[in-house]
């Protein structure tokens, strides 16, 4: 489980540099007023060519690996605590001054109805798979950032209490992000479908022809910006307290060893939006698609299953106890969710990434492995 954890945040760090690389690029590019006017031919054009370059792609990794290292290195208050604490009040007051201009286009409503109105015929079995997918990656599931962050929270704060607030804000955040994002989006009779090239393709034009659009354009980016970096650090951060731990590398070494490795293997990703895009590791998936496959479909959800196991199953009861002081009614639902519920959802998660054509058959095939572990633990006196 810690080993799954420690690699699955290093393999995510790798090309998640290069896509924040790319925002940190339409940041500078928009402060430099390259989207003001701007057409769509010339917004696909611009992406196109930015992506086409292996050099400028190169140039923003290494930045955005370079800055990782330099906040990582600091120490947790020095770096990791006073980089947080700057980027997320500032990440909300962005995104709040967003917000108050998405009112004033006159498409605050359409965006809302579009997030809010309840369409059941497009609610899939296969949307859901995807939706739980993005859950674990949103809420930082399946890989050490958060046994990291816990392990340095003090001992008087509740976990259970302060796990609701991340669930919290983390939803809350992204909706807000979703009415400014299709609020500028309707208000230019744009695509709201349009997946990633929304971020880099669909919404430059928009604040290319808006009123204020250099202001708001900057801003939108330098919210992504910060989002990004701080994710960046988090994913460092367990596989460095790891080397701390058990290799006794001092924080400013394994700094730079981890930052080496994560640009090292990032250039993969680099070169597969180019040189490389006819190279495929994972079936028809090139470098990066296969980094992603690996990490989000497999990784992520059998870390999140072990971690469950781990607390329902094989942890002493009183160390559960003392890490999550819950009783009665709110103790049973909570074992239960983790010893019945969660497992059965990441069990079809995990097999419907591996396997679609085979869900059924696979989920069923671990769900027996699942439970001859139960009654092996059982057995064993176990909890």
């Amino acid at each position: 489980m810690g080993f799954n954890g420690v690699l699955s945040g290093m393999l995510i760090l790798t090309f998640y540099s290069v896509i924040a690389g790319l925002a940190v690029a339409y940041f500078y590019n928009s402060v430099r007023g390259v989207f003001i006017g701007i057409e769509s031919h010339s917004a696909q054009a611009l992406f196109a060519s930015t992506i086409a370059d292996p050099w400028t792609l190169l140039f923003w990794h290494s930045l955005v690996i370079l800055f990782t290292i330099i906040v990582v290195a600091r120490g947790i208050r020095g770096g990791l605590e006073k980089s947080i604490n700057l980027m997320m009040p500032g990440l909300l007051l962005i995104l709040l001054v967003l917000l108050g201009y998405a009112s004033s286009t006159g498409f605050f409503m359409d965006s809302f109805y579009f997030l809010f109105m309840p369409d059941f015929s497009k609610l899939s079995w296969q949307a859901v798979l995807i939706a739980m997918g993005h859950a674990f990656f949103t809420l930082s599931i399946g890989f050490g950032t958060m046994m990291a962050y816990g392990a340095y929270v003090n001992r008087k704060i509740s976990l259970v209490r302060a796990s609701l607030w991340i669930v919290f804000m983390d939803t809350l955040i992204a909706l807000l992000a979703g009415l400014v994002i299709f609020s500028i989006v309707f208000a230019n009779q744009l695509e709201p479908g349009m997946g990633p090239g929304l971020l880099f393709q669909t919404l430059p034009i928009a604040f290319g022809q808006m009123g204020g659009g250099w202001l708001f354009g900057s801003l939108f980016f330098l919210l992504v910006v910060m989002a990004a970096l701080s994710s960046t650090i988090s994913m460092m951060e367990p596989a460095l307290s790891w080397l701390e731990q058990n290799w006794g590398f001092g924080r400013l070494k394994g700094a730079w060893f981890l930052g080496g490795i994560a640009w090292l293997v990032g250039l993969g990703t680099v070169l597969s939006f180019n040189l490389w895009q006819n190279v495929h590791l994972l079936g028809e998936r090139h470098f990066f698609d296969s980094l992603d496959f690996l990490t989000s479909s497999i990784l992520l959800p059998l870390g999140g299953l072990l971690m469950g196991v781990f607390m329902a199953w094989t942890i002493r009861a009183d160390i559960r106890a003392s890490q999550i002081p819950l009783k009665g009614l709110s103790l049973n639902l909570f074992m239960i969710t983790l010893r019945y519920i969660t497992p059965v959802a990441i069990i079809i998660v995990f097999a419907s990434n591996l396997a679609p054509d085979n869900v059924w058959l696979l989920s069923l095939i671990a769900l027996m492995i699942y439970v001859l572990y139960v009654v092996n633990v059982k057995r064993q006196g176990g909890y």
